[in-house]
This record gives C-alpha cells, structure tokens and sequence, in this order.
C-alpha cells in the first residue's frame, strides 16, 4: 500500500476530518459496546497487549519444550464431549440435537457446456441452481441404509474399502457408512495419476471401491485390468444400470440402489459392529510429494483429538454457521474440519474450486482486488488506501471500524457472499500481506493453522483475535509441540532471541504410522517413556515469548552450493510469492553450482501490464518465451528478495517463465498444491542444463 505521506493532502486532510467527526459522535457508544465485548471475551487490547497474552508455556521450563495450551497445560483433551469417542457417535449426536436442521446442501447443476479459452483449450461451464438440503436425520438414515448395503455385499468390518471421488455430499454419507460398520476407508485423492492409484488399491487389498461416473470413465477404467481383487464398484451418482466394456468379474452398483438393499428387512435386522476409538477409521494416502504415495493409518480417537482441539479455537460455533466444503475430503484438514461442523450442528454447501470464483482462494483475492485497486481513479484509488491504512492503524489498536467497513469494504467482502464470520488458512503459508489484506477487507479474522496428515492435521491455530502476521499460532489443545536441535542447519533451542529447531508434535491426534512400510519409513514416529505418541515433521520452527510458533525452515529443502552456502528453497520461495508478478514459484539448486535457479508461473494480469509498459506484444506463451520479459521479472523478483532481506546466494541468478499453471492434473503440484520437486527438476529439465550452461 501507498505511504500516507505519498497521498493528496487535501484528500488526506478531508478524510481524517471526516474520521474525526466520526469519531467523536460514535464515541460513547463504540466504548460502551466494546467494554460490553471484552468484558464477555476477555479484555485483548491493541495487537502489542494481545501479543503478550501468553498462548503456551514450556511445562518443564525449558526452551526445548514440550509447549502446551495453557487450558490443557495440566492435562491434553482428547474428546469434544465425554463418551462421543469414535467418528459414528459424533454423528448419531448431531443427528439426535439437530435431527431437522439443514446438514449437508449441494447444487442443482442447470446445464453444462465446453468453453473453448484463447489458447484453446476448453473447460466445462457450469450453470447451478440453488441449494438443496438434506437435514441431519436424513443423512444419518442415508448413511446407515448405505453401511447396511455395502455389508450385504460382503463387506466386513475391518475390511479396507476405498473412496475415489471428488468432494461432494455424497463422499462424506459414505465415509459415515463406513464409520458406523468399522469398514477402514482408504481415501485417494481425486487427481492421482493411474499406477498411484492402483498402487493404494493393491496395497490396502481392497474389494469394494466408491467412486464417481466421470473418475471410474477417466480414470479407474483403464487400471482395472490391474486391480485383481476388486469385486464391486459402487457409483454415487444416478446411473446407468448396465455397463458395458467393463471387466465381467466387477460388479457395478448405483449408491441408491445399495442403500435400497440396505433397507431391506433382513439387511436392517443384522447387528451392526461398532468401531472402538482405536480402531482405524481410515487409510489416507497422501498426494505423494515425494515418490509413491503413503497411506497414514488414522483412528478414530486420533480424528476425535484433532477435531476437539481444532473446535476450542473457532468460538461460537453453532447451527446458524455454514461452512463451505470444496477442499479435496481425502485431504485430512477438510475431513476434520467438515467434522468439526457436524459436531457442533452447522450445514455444509458443497462447490468446488471449479465452480467458487478463482478469487477465493486467498492470495488470488488479494491479487485480484489490488489489480482493481490500481485501475480505479485517482481519488477512488487514494480514498481506498487512506481507508485501508486508517482501518490497518484501528485494528492494531484492538478497534473496530464499522463507517469503513461499510462504505469502502462491503464490495470486497461481497466477494465471499458478505456473511463470512471466519476464514481459516493451512494448506501453505498465508505471506504477511495477504493476511493483512484478508483482516481489513473481508471484515473477518483470518487466521493459520500447521498440521500434517500424520498429525490428523492437527498442531496449531492462531487465536482469532491475533492479528499478528507470519505465525500459526500456539498448540491446540489436543496436542504439544518439541523442538529438536538441528545443528547442521544452525538451529538449536538456545538460539537467541527465539528457541529453534526442527518440530516435534505429540499427544493423541499423532497417527498410528504408515501403512505397511518397513521400519525405516516409521522412524519419524516415536513413542515416549509416557507412552505418548510423536511425530518429527522435518520442518523448522521457533517459539515465540507467547508460545506461538512461527515455521521457518524445512530440513529436506535445504541445499549446499558449491562454495558452501547453505539455501533453504522453502524460504526463498515464500519470500519471492510476495511478488506481484509469481503466482507460484520453484527454487531449484544444484550442489555442483554456485548460483540458485528457478521456475516461474507469473500472474497473467501483471504479465500483460509489464508487457505493456515496455511495448512488449503477443501472447502468453510468446510473452513467456521472451527473453525480455525474462529479463524484466527476474528484476522484479530481485528487488523482492533484496527487500525481504535474501541473501546474494539466496536469489535466483536466472529463471524460467512458464505459460501453463502449475496443477495438481498436470502432476507438478500435489492436490494441497504443494510443490513436487522430483517432477518439476524432470519436466524442466532442459532449461536446468541451459540455465546452468550446459545448453
């Protein structure tokens, strides 16, 4: 944002007379209003007196930790309510209190059709109705007439069974049938490549699989020949009832008519198996970052733990709230989080990134609206930055600011519907701008959140009424966190004026291990002389006085150069994302080189403009395979790195601009978008040898 002291004075002047009128006439009752919060809230004040609220505390006094909650510093939680200890019971709970409240919504698709873009390629447009809702009671019915079908098909309590689909209504009744039963569901993510996929299927020995038309047309089809134990094949959507082409010793069922055969009179008298907490709720093969895909084992207590102390720090939650469910449900966070929202009787709409505008996805939003920012007149331009600025200042103060929330923000926050009450952020690091962007906008706290699968996405989550930027928070309640001296990479516990090192996180949400892997693929898993359960996730962190956690570092993204300097890639990535001009970035470094390299997705808008200001013409693939334009954001990320305090050595000496997004069908990302190096280092590997000078 533009320096006050960059604006028109007279604007300036006009508008802080304006705030002080408003001000002065708002006064008493803002007070008042405000004194009434905190004193129900807790009294937090400006951002510096909420700072040193102290979030977590070392229970032995050491800088290593462990650091825990200070509600659970006696004692971590483990159940949202007494005797709810496994996946079933939370529902057959939300069923029994909130039986005819609005629980899962999906929309009615109008029409679709293919849309052809510029550079060819076609998407499918999608043209959606309202919402239409089933209630808690008819989705436990559902789940339970499609548990009872499944059993009749030979189906057995724990008995691996697979899930193959996109994130729908539909996914989570199954995976409740599953639950109920003690049918161990192995998720797979929807955009997994055909051996990674008949890799999980094989390994976990699975029978019955759920799937989708599109994903068993487009990509289970072609892997049956090599799936030989699979029998039955059960499709959620209304299908046809013969499938020709397909092997004859698969059975293809449509998901309504196994929940007719679950109705059945003699499939209801059947005695259901419940699950124990200890038992495994489910498989969840990770989207493979590294190599063939991983399958965590989650029991249910581990998920019980996770969504408890995810649940402590989203107050308030209640059946008036709607969450939105359009991340991948074989992701853990998703599936927790939806389970956090069935816990506590809210409804979910289903979408998809697809049918969400791009703008919902944060970074994009901030992108997005800065564009539009800088295309307004200059007064529309300065009085947004001077609202921007005044409402940055208010929030710092632990002040609201409801004049400018409704007459420059209401548009923004329009984007997201206008009723968004609290957004969550913890697939990647949120950068300290767009945080801040969220906060002031959108009009609701936005906060972060760490976990890992093998963590049933559990670790931390900042408090909502933290405003600080670049952390994630303290321990949840179901969990503490270690940290262990990396030496190699110059952490330690005694470092000054923060404790380092990589973080260890323990306590009843840490998993049961890995699937069928050797001993040497557990050895990130360990169990203390408490019989507490630990998990080393290979990223570095420091405490904060607070007992915040800030992620600094990875331990498998560091690289040596030649000349001995040490680049953590994770780091020079996150501080090049800053950048107007990268939509997603790859550092790559050979230890034989002296110099840092990268890979480049440059935002389409800010391409255009840079191309403008220079009389650069043609298409994005033309602009991309400039050398000028090459040039010219290789500057731009220069000076970015050079303000983010990169070292020389840090910052990329030459890159490669790339004309195709990065996704999770083109395999260079995983479903969570993460970064897949191997696959990126063979994709580019002829610019590595050319930037390099091999070429």
């Amino acid at each position: 944002m533009k320096r006050k002291e960059d604006l028109n004075p007279m604007l300036l002047l006009l508008f802080h007379l304006m705030v002080f009128i408003y001000t002065t006439i708002t006064f008493l009752p803002s007070y008042l209003l405000s004194w009434g919060s905190r004193a129900h809230q807790g009294s937090y004040g400006s951002e510096k007196d909420r700072a040193k609220i102290i979030k977590a505390r070392s229970v032995l006094g050491c800088p290593e930790g462990p650091y825990r909650a200070v509600s659970s510093s006696k004692r971590l939680a483990s159940v949202l309510r007494p005797g709810v200890n496994t996946l079933d019971k939370i529902f057959a709970y939300a069923s029994t209190q909130f039986p005819y409240r609005d629980c899962l919504g999906t929309r009615e698709v109008i029409s679709e059709e293919d849309e052809r873009q510029s550079n060819g390629k076609v998407f499918k447009k999608v043209v959606l109705g309202e919402y239409r809702w089933m209630s808690y009671q008819e989705t436990i019915n559902a789940a339970t007439q499609l548990g009872s079908g499944l059993a009749s098909l030979g189906q057995r309590p724990k008995t691996n069974i697979a899930i193959f689909c996109e994130t729908r209504a539909e996914w989570l009744i199954a995976a409740q049938a599953c639950f109920a039963y003690n049918f161990p569901l192995v998720t797979l993510y929807s955009t997994l490549g055909g051996p990674a996929i008949a890799h999980g299927l094989n390994e976990a020995q699975v029978s019955h699989i759920i799937t989708s038309k599109e994903l068993l047309e487009t990509r289970l089809k072609a892997i049956l020949p090599e799936v030989p134990r699979l029998q039955h094949i059960i499709i959620v959507d209304n299908t046809p009832t013969t499938w020709p082409g397909y092997p004859a010793n698969i059975s293809i069922h449509n998901m309504a008519a196994v929940q007719r055969l679950g109705a059945m009179p003699e499939n209801t008298a059947c005695e259901r198996k419940q699950p124990l907490p200890s038992d495994i709720a489910v498989i969840m093969y990770t989207s493979g970052s590294t190599g063939v895909p991983k399958g965590v084992m989650i029991s249910h207590s581990n998920i019980i733990a996770s969504i408890t102390g995810m649940a402590e720090r989203i107050p308030n939650l209640s059946e008036d709230d709607t969450y939105i469910g359009y991340l991948p449900l074989a992701h853990v966070l998703e599936l927790c989080a939806e389970h956090v929202c069935i816990a506590h009787g809210c409804r979910i709409g289903y979408s998809s990134p697809q049918t969400l505008a791009d703008q919902e996805i944060m970074d994009r939003i901030y992108k997005n609206v800065m564009g539009k920012v800088e295309e307004m007149n200059s007064i529309q331009r300065t009085l947004f930055i001077l609202a921007y600025n005044y409402k940055l200042d208010q929030l710092a103060k632990g002040r609201s600011t409801p004049l400018c929330d409704r007459l420059v923000f209401r548009k923004v926050r329009a984007l997201l519907g206008g009723r968004t009450r609290v957004l969550l952020s913890g697939g990647a690091p949120l950068s300290a701008a767009t945080q801040r962007f969220m906060n002031v906008c959108l009009c609701c706290p936005v906060g972060q959140g760490y976990g890992l699968t093998e963590t049933c996405g559990a670790g931390t989550i900042c408090e909502l009424w933290d405003y600080s930027t670049g952390r994630v928070g303290g321990p949840l309640v179901c969990c503490e966190i270690k940290l262990k001296d990396w030496t190699e990479g110059g952490y330690r516990s005694t470092d000054k004026p923060h404790p380092r090192g990589e973080i260890l996180i323990g306590g009843p949400n840490v998993t049961m291990g890995y699937y069928k892997c050797d001993a040497k693929k557990q050895e990130d898993f360990f169990v203390d002389e408490n019989g507490q359960r630990w998990f080393c996730t290979g990223d570095i962190g420091e405490v904060h006085d607070d007992g915040c956690l800030k992620i600094i570092d990875r331990k498998k993204d560091l690289v040596k150069l030649q000349a001995g300097e040490y680049v953590s890639l994770g780091k020079v990535e996150a501080a090049l994302k800053n950048c107007p001009l990268v939509d997603n970035i790859c550092v790559y470094a050979n230890s034989d080189e002296t110099y840092v390299i990268g890979f480049l997705v440059p935002n389409q808008r800010q391409l255009l403009a840079l191309a403008g200001q220079y009389g650069i013409r043609g298409s994005r693939e033309e602009l991309c395979n400039s050398k000028a334009i090459e040039e010219l954001v290789l500057k731009a990320i220069t000076e970015a790195a050079l303000t983010a305090q990169l070292e020389r050595f840090e910052i990329p000496r030459k890159i490669r601009l790339s004309s195709e997004p990065w996704t999770p069908e083109t395999g260079l990302v995983t479903d969570a978008f993460k970064l897949k190096r191997k696959e990126l280092k063979t994709h580019y590997k002829e610019d590595i040898e050319r930037m390099y000078g091999g070429k």
